[in-house]
């Protein structure tokens, strides 16, 4: 593959905007499109989790797990999805995962006491795993469906789609959870996974180059020799190692996911409603992380050193914002530190992203961005369960721990700087 559309440091073709990236790809049109349903659903499905647990339990640790819940699939199922998405039809991958979550999502309507809360984490890794196929299948599709010169716009879209629906589920899933019930948000999310598959069954993707045969072992069809070999691949590339390692850094500080439905309930509820007050802290995340993207346009026509550079910054500019929220007694405040901090992690996801989908061959792609995600979701599980560890048993005050969180932020983007002569001495491979 040819790398040097991004390594390069002359001028680049000029991209598309978004609206013009919509237009002349279709095929991107439609994975965009079933995105922002799907996800929309997902913010209606989250708040009402949230809510649905802490009514019935009243426990930080409890929201804590549902967090567990949802990132352990992707550690657990990582290298089998990565080896799937390499092996098989990436919109068939697509396709089924939405189908079996539709299902799995309407199992949640079943809980009604706090002794059966467990089937909310049963449910929630079911969904998940599910989700933990869908993800590498998607992430390495887009470099076939767009061009290469078109990457930072697409994957900027994404980032923001993802958090404008944040912002919109969450602005509407919280009142109509309050209104209607969790009950509502369970159906809504399934439906959203059935148009979601409906739309993926449209897309085409190019038919991919045959494989290599090989003679077949137990270790070839369990997925174990192809995992090994993608292994073997992000080893020799020091460069792929660090960009594929940036997330999983981010999501060290994960915990904050659980702190924001606990601020939302004991410091900053909305007229007394735990559901509002939670709601307005993640529609201030979402707003972060969709203004963020849009500002890494102005380095769209930059080098990639540049956007090595925004992504040491970005783990500055989020760690200062976290202290910064955690020590204000000022709601607007509050939510104004906590959009900042997520504009920084939202331009180190889609700078990360942008370069291991033009750094990777496409035959490599699938395992190594399922291994990222099995990464991050295994540093986000840990964050997650530690915090609610330092709420419920030793009893830490929620503004304690983000304070924390937020200095633990900024050791990554020092060793970020601090190590780049190391690895962004490796040339391109072609």
């Amino acid at each position: 593959m040819d790398t040097t559309t991004v390594e390069q440091t002359g001028q680049r073709a000029r991209s598309a905007g978004y609206v013009e990236l919509l237009r002349r790809k279709p095929d991107f049109r439609l994975l965009w499109t079933g995105q922002v349903i799907s996800q929309l659903g997902d913010w209606f499905d989250t708040i009402a989790l949230f809510t649905l647990v802490q009514n019935l339990t009243g426990s930080g640790r409890a929201v804590a797990l549902i967090l567990v819940a949802r990132f352990l699939p992707s550690v657990v199922l990582g290298p089998l999805s990565g080896v799937v998405a390499d092996r098989f039809n990436r919109r068939h991958i697509m396709i089924a995962s939405d189908a079996a979550r539709a299902v799995v999502v309407l199992g949640f309507l079943l809980v009604r006491r706090p002794e059966q809360v467990w089937i909310v984490y049963v449910l929630t890794v079911l969904q998940l795993g599910f989700s933990s196929f869908f993800e590498p299948a998607r992430t390495a599709a887009i470099p076939s469906v767009v061009p290469t010169r078109d990457l930072v716009t697409a994957n900027s879209l994404s980032s923001v789609t993802w958090s404008a629906m944040l912002t919109l589920g969450a602005a509407i899933g919280g009142p109509v959870t309050k209104w209607f019930g969790t009950d509502a948000a369970f159906v809504i999310d399934s439906l959203t996974y059935v148009v979601s598959a409906l739309l993926i069954a449209f897309v085409a993707l190019p038919r991919r180059p045959p494989r290599e045969k090989k003679k077949l072992t137990l270790a070839k069809a369990l997925g174990v020799t192809d995992t090994l070999e993608g292994l073997r691949y992000v080893r020799s590339r020091p460069r792929v190692m660090a960009l594929l390692l940036v997330k999983p850094a981010w999501g060290l500080g994960g915990g904050i996911l659980t702190l924001l439905p606990v601020f939302g309930e004991k410091i900053f509820p909305v007229g007394g409603s735990a559901a509002l007050g939670m709601s307005v802290l993640y529609v201030a995340r979402g707003i972060g992380t969709a203004v963020g993207p849009v500002l890494t346009r102005r380095f769209y026509s930059e080098t990639r050193q540049q956007m090595q550079c925004a992504i040491g910054l970005s783990f500055v500019v989020a760690g200062v914002f976290y202290v910064a929220f955690g020590t204000t007694t000022s709601f607007t405040l509050a939510l104004l530190f906590v959009a900042v901090a997520h504009m920084g992690g939202s331009v180190l996801w889609v700078f990360s992203t942008v370069l291991l989908q033009t750094g990777v061959e496409d035959n490599f792609r699938g395992r190594v961005f399922a291994a990222e995600l099995m990464l991050m979701t295994l540093a986000m599980a840990t964050s997650n369960y530690l915090t609610g560890e330092a709420l419920d048993r030793f009893q830490l005050s929620p503004r304690a721990v983000v304070a924390a969180i937020g200095v633990f932020f900024v050791i990554p983007g020092l060793l970020w700087f601090a190590s780049r002569r190391h690895w962004d001495k490796e040339l391109p491979h072609g």
